[in-house]
Formats: structure tokens, sequence, C-alpha cells
């Protein structure tokens, strides 16, 4: 399977660097099946950091990741993909034991109304039915070194 992960730099060797930031699924390399998704974030990121948009692609060893890690797959929207995302965002140090983890993105929508139930201000069933009718895009984190072996980089392409 082909993912791709959009930036600023050439990825040649995918490593997990700690962010300023919470992720949805904590600390990881975050990549995507979606090819269009990961340009966007590239230019998107681009613009921040004022530097070219770049476009990595990798081959992903999914069969033999599934057999031989902890691989979560969250497929929808769930009670469990919603507890999850929260424990991250509220803990940068929130470890789920996941090698890797699949799932939707809390993209701008989707993250307000997640950040909603994290601050408080929404239970977690009545944000589920909201993201329910919400169009999502997908994510791959790779939690570990040792998931970053099922990786192959197979090139990157300067988007500007």
């Amino acid at each position: 399977m082909i993912v791709f992960h959009g930036g600023t730099d050439i990825i040649e060797k995918p490593d997990i660097r700690p962010t300023l930031s919470s992720r949805d699924f904590g600390t990881g390399f975050y990549c995507t099946d979606i090819q269009e998704q990961a340009e966007k974030w590239a230019i998107r990121q681009s613009r921040i950091r004022k530097k070219t948009a770049v476009l990595n692609k990798y081959e992903f060893d999914s069969e033999k990741a599934l057999q031989t890690l902890k691989f979560k797959m969250f497929n929808d929207y769930g009670i469990e993909w919603l507890e999850l995302i929260i424990n991250c965002r509220k803990d940068m140090q929130f470890k789920h034991g996941f090698d890797i983890v699949y799932g939707k993105i809390a993209n701008d929508d989707v993250g307000e109304t997640v950040q909603a139930v994290v601050n408080g201000l929404m239970p977690h069933d009545f944000a589920l039915q909201k993201l329910a009718f919400m169009p999502a895009n997908n994510q791959y984190c790779f939690c570990s070194g040792k998931s970053l072996e099922f990786l192959t980089f197979k090139e990157s392409v300067n988007l500007e």
C-alpha cells in the first residue's frame, strides 16, 4: 500500500520526534493513503514555515505490520476512537501501547467537536452523533520505531 506524508522536508528515514503540541493518536510519524490530503497538509505547512511544500511517498507493508505489530484500526468514529484522542490531546505523555494507530483524522470541524468534549463542553454521545454527519479523512500514526520498519521510502516531490 502507498502512504503519503506531507510537510516541508524530504524524509527518507522517518523517525518519531516529540512535538510541542498534542496529536490525535499521540507522538508518532503521521501518514495517509489519501494523496490529496497529504498535499493539502504540505501546502498548509509550507505557508506557516515559509518553506517549499514536499510530498513524501512510502510503500507500507500493512499486511506484515498487521501480523507483527500492535495495530489498532478505527474504521469509524466511535467512543473508543474519541477516548483515545481525548487522552492523547489532554496528556502529551499519554502512552496507549500501540505500534500503529489508523483512524479518522480530527480535521478543523471534527477537531472543534473533539476539543469541545476535551473541554467538558459537550457530552461524548452528542459529539459522536454530530461527527456521524461530518466527512473525514484518515491517518496512520506510526508510534514506535518498530513500526517505521514497515515503511520504505519511494520518492519526494516538491509541490510548489
